[in-house]
């Protein structure tokens, strides 16, 4: 697994579009830069990746877990951005970007595109001076406070 991590590399649309949270066991984890939901980004952390099959069965248990975790770090980084999370929203698309990540984004009815998908709706917001490092903050403690294999 240390020789997969280290051939990893996050495609560059990624830098551009959100910003590092923390490297947990498989995924980096990524704060869209876009405060108009929060939004997490899992990339997991192995060269080649475009679908979850291609996972092995043991990243295939783990991408969950981190994505169950994932849920209450997006929900810290909504009460960051006065954003109460009613409805997590989880997907891994990847028909504009291939590499394998998933999302785990807030959503609330009155949302800017509720109740469609976020996906490709209108222009980013990015986040004011000050707010992106709030926003990381939150999510990290979020994360500190689910450590793999429970639940919220």
């Amino acid at each position: 697994a240390g020789d997969l991590c280290r051939m990893f590399q996050i495609a560059p649309v990624f830098n551009e579009t959100s910003a590092l949270v923390t490297r947990l066991a498989l995924c980096e984890v990524r704060l869209a830069l876009d405060i108009r939901w929060p939004w997490l980004i899992l990339i997991p952390m192995r060269e080649g990746m475009v679908e979850l099959e291609d996972l092995g069965p043991a990243d295939r248990h783990l991408v969950m877990d981190e994505i169950l975790r994932a849920g209450p770090a997006a929900r810290a980084v909504g009460e960051v951005l006065d954003f109460p999370v009613e409805k997590l929203n989880v997907a891994a698309i990847g028909n504009r970007q291939r590499q394998l990540h998933i999302h785990v984004a807030g959503r609330r009815e009155g949302d800017p595109n509720w109740p469609d998908p976020i996906w490709g709706f209108g222009t980013a917001a990015p986040p004011a001076p000050g707010q992106r490092e709030r926003m990381i903050a939150a999510a990290m403690d979020a994360f500190e406070a689910t450590p793999p294999g429970t639940r919220r």
